[in-house]
């Protein structure tokens, strides 16, 4: 009975993630190339919108990507592929369009609902404008979290693991 108990409380205490490529890199990328990072829209959840959502996305991909990157930076005045028309190709190889699938914030330690996150981030390469790689991840939050975490507590890990495999 013992063992049962802590096999629960074990599962419980650990967040787990879901990958999925829709298109995996087939090219490492150059860590002598500049990132430029849009920052995304906010996230929703039904009637809720979660206010700096984006940023703290964002954030996550910035200090994945500062791990790798000779130049890391972010731009706040266009998201998507059409910033890829005002990129300066000279100092910017990467340009990197993380997206909120989904966002939700539960008070999982009364509700049993864990937090979830669902986050897109396509890579393009600045002087071909051709994407190349597309991958989504998802988290859960876990059950145990003595209302300690939040959906952008799910981001790091799973964001480091993808930029890693870009680079590695």
């Amino acid at each position: 009975m013992l063992c049962v108990l802590v096999a629960i409380f074990a599962t419980g205490c650990a967040s787990t993630y879901k990958y999925s490529d829709f298109k995996p890199i087939t090219t490492k990328l150059d860590g002598t190339q500049g990132v430029l990072i849009s920052t995304p829209p906010d996230g929703w959840y039904e009637n809720t919108q979660y206010h700096n959502s984006g940023r703290m996305t964002t954030n996550a991909v910035r200090a994945a990507f500062s791990k790798y990157a000779s130049t890391v930076d972010v731009v706040d005045s266009c998201h998507g592929e059409n910033c890829l028309s005002i990129i300066d190709t000279e100092k910017y190889g990467y340009y990197v369009k993380p997206e909120i699938l989904s966002w939700e914030d539960r008070a999982t330690e009364w509700s049993g609902k864990p937090d979830r996150v669902e986050i897109q981030i396509v890579v393009f390469e600045t002087v071909t404008k051709r994407e190349l790689s597309n991958s989504s991840y998802t988290g859960k939050s876990k059950w145990a979290t003595l209302g300690g975490d939040h959906p952008q507590d799910l981001l790091p890990d799973p964001t480091n693991q993808y930029v890693e495999s870009l680079y590695k």
